[in-house]
């Protein structure tokens, strides 16, 4: 297709140095607030492309913010560039072979998600200054996607209240307009304190961390049939005590994660855990402190943004993949399970197909599937401004997040191929809006109607701060 929508071209101006720098991140895999290399690549190459720069924002040293325009409506493109523990592995191939043993790896992609919403921001500000369209075009670079919650801390500090709307992307199976469904998430943190003793001579003096730890986990096990379906409670022990039994632990953490459809019902279920904890230490003389990590809201929709991507999406057509594409996509799902794969489909609606690697078409917005709901820091900025989001087809169909498979295929021409695709849909919604004042408005008044049931109150109390790193000395 000839390039209907004009932002296309300005896309593909600048492409080759947006697949540059999402190789370059894909090669530096940083995690949770310390994307100190990854982030410094990206506000590099705000720079380079004529961007006012903004370093730290929210306090954040690996949190950027790029602007161009002047005057109009404000459109923010969100960024990533976060990777996952132990997701390390070689680059196009299809077995798990890692680079560094436990290393870090771009298992979900986010180094395609920040390049190609800076390639989108690019061609908004070359069409911008192109037109003499009144308008401005944010890039915001957003660590910590997963578990840190940046983006909630970036909203309870103000830094998008003058945005009118916001547009993100995330590497996907299938290329369509998100179904706007997550779950507000609280990660919490108890720490247990009790006594320590020779657990044979003395054990009458103890007072076991450990024991109230597990006593928690067991009362929480028994919450679980008394809370909503689709809510969830996971856990994970930081620190056991030791590994000597026979020492009265006198030390013990664990951290849950607590998920629910709604941040009131979070709230609600957070104070229910927190019960259980006070009597766990209750029951074993020991103290509890409670504190939070991080914490999402749930994801808000807005049908004015979702039928203006899926017009884009619409127009542009499917992921232009080859058959070098789909043979290497072939051999991804050969590790698969049929399982992965036939959920890929049902979560867009869809029927499985044999013979079918990688979706090359885009999903109608009115196809909607089992709800796999997870979490994310992107429902935040939703209840602060209108968001929308587009899930673009980068791997293999069937490809589970957070697996090697989906390190693999980062640096793949597929990958490559889906990221510019991105950032061309991403584009074309934003320059809709720029174009249409009245798109805005109705765009605003849906996300109003929205907050009226429910107001927005941030997951994290204000005295939390993010659990920030310390940048890395040169060698």
């Amino acid at each position: 297709m000839q390039n209907a929508d004009p932002i296309w071209q300005h896309v593909e101006n600048h492409q080759d140095d947006l697949v540059g720098l999402s190789d370059r991140v894909w090669g530096m895999p940083e995690t949770l607030y310390a994307e100190f290399r990854s982030c410094a690549e990206h506000t590099a190459m705000l720079r380079d492309k004529g961007f006012a720069v903004t370093e730290e924002i929210a306090g954040i040293p690996t949190a950027v913010l790029g602007e161009a325009g002047k005057g109009g409506a404000v459109i923010a493109i969100l960024g990533e560039y976060d990777a996952l523990p132990g997701l390390s592995q070689e680059a196009n191939i299809a077995e798990p072979r890692p680079i560094e043993a436990g290393g870090n790896g771009h298992g979900c992609g986010h180094n395609l998600l920040g390049s190609a919403a800076l390639l989108a921001a690019c061609a908004l500000k070359d069409w911008l200054e192109e037109t003499g369209t009144l308008g401005r075009v944010r890039y915001y670079g957003c660590p910590a996607e997963e578990g840190g919650a940046a983006k909630a801390f970036m909203v309870r500090d103000g830094v998008f209240d003058d945005v009118d709307a916001a547009i993100t992307w995330h590497p996907a199976g299938m290329t369509r307009v998100d179904e706007a469904v997550s779950l507000a998430n609280t990660r919490m943190d108890f720490e247990f304190t009790g006594r320590a003793s020779h657990a044979a001579a003395a054990p009458h003096l103890g007072r076991s961390a450990l024991d109230a730890a597990e006593l928690m986990n067991v009362g929480v096990q028994y919450l679980r049939e008394h809370i909503p379906q689709e809510s969830r409670i996971h856990y994970a022990y930081l620190d056991a005590g030791g590994t000597a039994p026979n020492v009265v632990q006198g030390k013990a953490k664990t951290r849950y994660a607590i998920r629910s459809t709604s941040l009131s019902g979070m709230m609600a279920l957070n104070e229910r855990v927190r019960r259980i904890a006070e009597g766990a230490a209750l029951m074993t003389e020991t103290r509890v402190d409670i504190s939070i990590m991080s914490a999402v809201s749930n994801m808000l929709g807005n049908i004015p943004l979702e039928e203006t991507m899926q017009a884009a999406m619409d127009t542009l057509g499917g992921v232009p993949f080859d058959a070098t594409d789909r043979k290497y996509a072939a051999e991804i799902q050969a590790t698969l399970s049929s399982e992965d794969i036939a959920a890929n489909y049902k979560s867009v609606g869809l029927k499985a197909r044999s013979g079918e690697p990688l979706c090359d078409y885009v999903v109608p917005l009115e196809s909607r599937g089992d709800k796999m709901m997870g979490s994310t820091d992107v429902a935040d900025v939703s209840w602060a401004v209108p968001t929308v989001q587009a899930r673009v087809a980068t791997h293999a169909i069937g490809t589970p997040g957070h697996s090697w498979q989906i390190t693999a295929q980062g640096k793949a021409p597929a990958a490559h191929k889906g990221m510019i695709h991105a950032a061309k849909i991403m584009g074309a919604t934003a320059r809709m809006l720029f174009a249409d004042d009245n798109l805005i408005a109705r765009a605003k008044e849906d996300h109003q109607n929205r907050l009226t049931s429910e107001p927005y109150i941030c997951p994290i109390p204000d005295d939390i701060r993010p659990p920030l790193k310390s940048r890395p000395t040169a060698d």
